[in-house]
C-alpha cells in the first residue's frame, strides 16, 4: 500500500490565496475548505486508498516557549482563520483521517505519521504532500518521499541532497545554520546555504563541530536545531488501516447541503462507487470520522479538542 500524508494547513493557505486571483478579493466563506476537499478527492479518484491530513488547530506551539520570535498566528487574515476548524470538520465528515494539532505542529504530525507508516512492513511507500523544507528530514531512501506540488517534483533522498547539499538526517542542522524566515528564527549570521552544506559535510552534525567553528554561536545554533527538529512521537494511530478511506460518512451529506456544495457530495459518492466496483475492496461500511475527544486518545492528546500535544522537549 501507499500512504499519502497531506499538510492541510499549507493546502488551506494555497487555496485561500489562489482563489483570490479569480474572486477579486471577495472571499467565499468556505472557499478554501472546498478547494482542499477537492484536492483530496482528486487524489482518491486517482487511486489513493490510505490518506491522512494534518492541520494546525492553532498556529502557536511548544516552540514559541523556546524562542520568542517563533511564528504565531498574528497577521493571519480573519477570513482564512475562520476556515481552520471547518476544514477539520469537513475532512472528518468526508471520511478522511484528520489530525488537528495543538502544541505540536502539523509538520510534527506528518513526521510522526510518516514514521508510524514506514515502520509497517505492509507499506510500500509513504508520500508526504508539502513543499515545506522542514519535512525533507523525514525522507528515507525512495520509500518515504516528499511530494512538492509547487515544484512538480517527487523528492527522494537523492533529491534532498541535490536541493540542499546535505542528506535528510542533516536538514535540522542545515536549517539551524541558515535560518527559516517562515518559522521565525534567523540562523547563524554569515552562514548561507552553500557554507552550511560545506560545514555539515565536513564536520557532521552541529554537536560534532570543532569548538572554534561557531565560536560563541554554538548554543544558539543548537537551539535553532531544536526548533527545526520535527517530533515523531505523536501517537496518531495504532494501525495504518485506520487511514484507509471507505467513503464519506452520512454527516457529509448534511455538511455539503448546509453549505451549498452538492458537487462535493456527488464527487465523493462517485469515488466511493469506483472504490467498491474497481478499487480495493471496502469490506465494511464507512466509519464516522471525527475530531478525536480526550477520552478516545492517549495522554499526548489535548484536553480541549483531542489534538496531539508534546511534552516540552529536552534541551539540545
Amino acid at each position: 500500500m501507499i500512504v499519502h500524508l497531506i499538510d492541510g494547513t499549507y493546502e488551506l493557505f494555497r487555496h485561500f490565496y489562489g482563489l483570490r486571483r479569480f474572486t477579486k478579493g471577495e472571499d467565499r466563506p468556505l472557499g478554501a475548505v472546498a478547494g482542499v476537499l477537492n484536492t483530496v478527492l482528486e487524489m482518491l479518484e486517482k487511486g489513493a486508498t490510505h490518506v491522512g491530513v494534518a492541520t494546525d488547530h492553532v498556529i502557536e506551539s511548544f516552540r514559541n516557549r523556546l524562542w520568542r520570535g517563533y511564528k504565531t498566528g498574528a497577521g493571519i487574515e480573519p477570513a482564512l482563520r475562520r476556515q481552520f476548524e471547518p476544514l477539520e470538520e469537513a475532512l472528518a465528515a468526508m471520511g478522511v483521517a484528520v489530525w488537528p494539532m495543538i502544541d505540536l505542529e502539523a509538520d510534527d504530525a506528518l513526521a510522526s505519521a510518516a514514521r508510524l507508516a514506514a515502520d509497517d512492513l505492509r507499506v510500500e511507500k509513504v508520500c508526504i504532500w508539502t513543499p515545506d523544507k522542514d519535512l525533507a528530514q523525514c525522507v528515507r531512501g525512495d520509500r518515504v518521499v516528499q511530494m512538492d506540488r509547487r515544484a512538480k517534483k517527487i523528492r527522494d533522498e537523492a533529491g534532498v541532497r541535490e536541493k540542499f547539499g546535505v542528506g535528510p538526517e542533516l536538514i535540522p542542522d542545515f536549517l539551524a545554520l541558515v535560518g527559516d524566515a517562515a518559522d521565525g528564527y534567523p540562523g547563524i549570521g554569515g552562514i548561507g546555504a552553500v557554507g552550511a552544506a560545506r560545514l555539515l559535510n565536513r564536520h557532521g552534525a552541529i554537536e560534532t563541530f570543532p569548538p572554534g567553528v561557531l565560536g560563541g554561536k554554538r548554543e544558539e545554533a543548537l537551539l535553532f536545531k531544536n526548533l527545526a527538529t520535527l517530533r515523531t512521537d505523536a501517537r496518531l494511530f495504532l494501525d495504518v488501516e485506520e487511514l484507509r478511506w471507505r467513503g464519506p460518512g452520512p454527516e457529509f451529506e448534511t455538511w455539503t447541503r448546509e453549505r451549498g456544495e452538492p458537487r462535493l457530495l456527488a464527487r465523493a459518492e462517485r469515488a466511493r462507487t469506483r472504490l467498491r466496483e474497481g478499487g480495493p475492496s471496502a469490506e465494511t461500511a464507512p466509519k464516522k470520522r471525527r475530531v478525536r475527544t480526550p477520552t478516545e486518545t492517549p495522554d499526548r492528546f489535548s484536553r480541549s479538542t483531542g489534538s496531539a500535544r508534546a511534552d516540552d522537549p529536552p534541551e539540545s
